[in-house]
């Protein structure tokens, strides 16, 4: 399997927190994301993954620099999906390209998606799921036949895209090789022509995006908290190595006397909690100084932000 890893992003809805740190970067239960996604497709059979970088392109290089299996795309113009995919073709072979947002936490199989794509006879497989707040992608049967316009059709159905797709290096090829450019442009063009977008539907899967603070808490929220039903207390366990009931803590967190932990919550490396404090529902960055008897609730609590 070949792959690429989108992460040049601004993550504006993400803002003040992506002034500091790009979005692939975001700790996840201690782990930036990016390495989380990365080992995904390690596991998954890849042998070659090219990451894009722009916005705070430095720090994703940095995060990557003992990746021996990666090869970095820093692309000077931001160059929207479909102009980093273009960018990166020379560094493809033949076989199909696995494409996956650097802003997504999942358990999708995607050994079983490309699997999917090649036996399937498609140029493009999108990865879809019902999820009513992002459905835009008008499907019938298994093949996609639209973007954003709603149908009243009894034999289709909208759906949205969870970010991950399979496409054959020759689509790459449709589009310009300057400026920047959004795939979706292009897929909407193969889809009006009728010609080979395909679809795979992962409705038992799990998948949060990041796309604003909300978005982050509610992932940790339900990693942390909500772990009643299997698939959550299984991704709970291997990614977020509670330390404390619902809170997972990372390495030499320091807690001073009369420390409150309430509901859920993540604190990173050496991150120290003063004394009397409270937390409640808040992801806390690594090297945090929470002076004592301070108390929050519903916070990303990092060194810079202004709290």
């Amino acid at each position: 399997m070949q792959a690429m890893l989108l992460a040049a992003g601004f993550g504006t809805r993400l803002r003040p927190y992506t002034l500091i740190r790009p979005k692939p970067l975001f700790p996840v239960c201690t782990r930036p994301l990016i390495h989380i996604l990365l080992d995904m497709l390690r596991r998954a059979g890849s042998d070659r993954v090219v990451v894009n970088c722009h916005h705070l392109g430095d720090q994703i290089e940095a995060a990557l620099q003992d990746r021996e299996d990666v090869i970095l795309q820093p692309e000077p113009e931001i160059l929207g999906t479909g102009g980093s995919l273009r960018r990166a073709l020379e560094r493809f072979d033949h076989r199909p390209v696995l494409v996956m947002n650097g802003d997504i936490f999942h358990n999708i199989d995607l050994a079983a998606v490309y699997r999917y794509h090649r036996l399937s006879g498609n140029l493009v497989t999108m990865v879809l799921h019902d999820y009513p707040r992002f459905n835009r992608v008008r499907v019938r049967g298994d093949r996609v036949i639209g973007f954003g316009e709603q149908s009243r059709a009894l034999e289709e159905r909208m759906l949205a895209f969870t970010g991950i797709h399979v496409l054959e290096p020759g689509v790459m090829e449709g589009i310009p090789s300057t400026g920047f450019y959004h795939i979706i442009d292009l897929y909407r063009d193969l889809a009006d022509a009728g010609d080979g977008i395909g679809c795979l539907v992962v409705d038992d899967c799990y998948w949060r995006d990041i796309g604003t603070p909300g978005d982050y808490l509610d992932l940790h929220r339900e990693l942390l908290w909500q772990t009643g039903s299997s698939r959550l207390a299984e991704l709970a366990g291997e990614f977020c190595g509670r330390s404390a009931e619902g809170w997972c803590l990372g390495r030499e967190v320091e807690l001073e006397p009369g420390v409150r932990l309430e509901e859920w919550g993540c604190l990173g490396d050496r991150v120290r909690v003063g004394a009397g404090a409270r937390l409640s529902g808040c992801v806390v960055w690594d090297g945090v100084r929470i002076e004592p008897g301070r108390e929050y609730r519903g916070l990303i609590i990092t060194p810079q932000t202004d709290r």
